[in-house]
């Protein structure tokens, strides 16, 4: 047995993985191998043949941003003939929609508008709340820190004025890399990597979950990637607060930073990398959004164990040229096809119905 071949049996039993382990298994295991260990991990914390998935819906409150990251197409400056803010009426028309679609979460995310302060936050979260029981799964931690920064008062007083007027959960946008280096060259003048761990740590110790992304194939190297999901690692041991971690993929189409992205070998690589990694997060997840439908059915066999929501509405990926879009039939029948049966699920994985098999 090789080292690649010990070091993947002990992660695929639950021994963890060294970053300088890690390093080694995304650049020297076969793509099979990562695969196969992945999928036994996957099995050994889900041991059930359930893939689960969320009904929601994004709704981008704004695509006005103060920051202007080289890798997004979809924000514009404040006074750009595109941009704008919802207003309250059209909001809660997308919210009535999700919830008469069966949808259980809402996703709001914006920019970070200059001009936004948090009595629009708090007034929104109210609106939707005084009319319907729906998990908001809302506000990156950027966002949190803009509005601190804003009001002149700490992340944590921030979070729980949200969470009093009706946040419940936050989700792990603006992580992008959480390696400073990269973060200057991608998204200078935006939440350093310091910053971004703290609000979710602050989150948790309030009592709001939230999941974790990483976007990558742009211009990280191998070991910065492991060095994020390390960092996730870490404050998950100390908190316990992440439910997910989502990594995707980044889009270069229409973005100041360009060039060709990560191939589906590479996304897969990663994706069950991380399954092995993050021993201490339950549960992985698709992006569908970023690789489709054939390439997330695959990754079903490398690690992940969650196939995430039906996103009634998507922005900011498809801004950047990406257009895949799945109904709630279409994702049952990719889930079924690859020998699964899917479960619908709420924001913190309660299992609300689930197909017979």
């Amino acid at each position: 047995m090789t080292h690649i071949d010990t070091l993947l049996a002990g992660a695929a039993a639950g021994e963890r993985l060294t970053p300088d382990e890690g390093v080694a298994l995304l650049a020297e295991a076969g793509l099979l191998q990562l695969g196969r260990a992945a999928h036994a991990a996957r099995m050994r914390l889900h041991p059930e043949k359930a893939v689960t998935y969320v009904v929601d819906r994004n709704i981008n409150y704004t695509n006005v941003c103060k920051v202007r990251c080289r890798f997004c197409a979809f924000c514009r400056p404040e006074n750009h003939p595109e941009a704008y803010v919802l207003a309250t009426d059209e909001l809660l028309a997308k919210v009535r929609e999700t919830v008469a679609a069966g949808g259980t979460e809402l996703l709001i995310q914006g920019g970070l508008h200059p001009g936004l302060g948090l009595d629009f936050y708090l007034d929104m979260l109210r609106a939707v709340k005084e009319r319907w029981n729906i998990h908001i799964h809302s506000f990156s931690p950027p966002e949190i820190a803009h509005l601190a920064d804003l009001a002149g008062v700490s992340d944590r007083e921030v979070l729980a004025a949200l969470k009093d007027a009706g946040l419940d959960s936050l989700p792990g946008g603006g992580a992008e890399i959480l390696v400073d280096r990269v973060r200057d060259l991608v998204s200078p003048g935006k939440t350093g990597t310091g910053r971004w761990l703290s609000v979710m740590r602050d989150a948790h110790a309030l009592g709001m979950k939230g999941t974790a992304t990483m976007m990558f194939g742009h211009l990280e190297t191998p070991a910065e990637r492991v060095e994020h999901m390390l960092r996730i690692r870490e404050l998950q041991d100390a908190t316990g607060g992440f439910t997910a971690f989502i990594p995707w993929t980044f889009q270069p189409g229409h973005t100041v930073l360009g060039g060709t992205g990560a191939t589906a070998h590479e996304y897969l690589r990663t994706l069950a990398l991380a399954r092995l990694f993050l021993d201490n997060v339950p549960n992985l997840q698709v992006s569908w959004v970023t690789q489709g439908a054939r390439v997330a059915q695959v990754a079903l066999f490398f690690g992940a164990n969650d196939f995430g929501s039906t996103m009634l509405e998507e922005n900011v990926v498809r801004s950047a040229g990406v257009t895949y879009r799945m109904s709630m039939g279409e994702i049952h029948r990719v889930i079924e096809a690859a020998g699964f049966v899917w479960a619908k699920r709420d924001t913190g994985y309660r299992i609300l119905e689930r197909e017979e098999g």
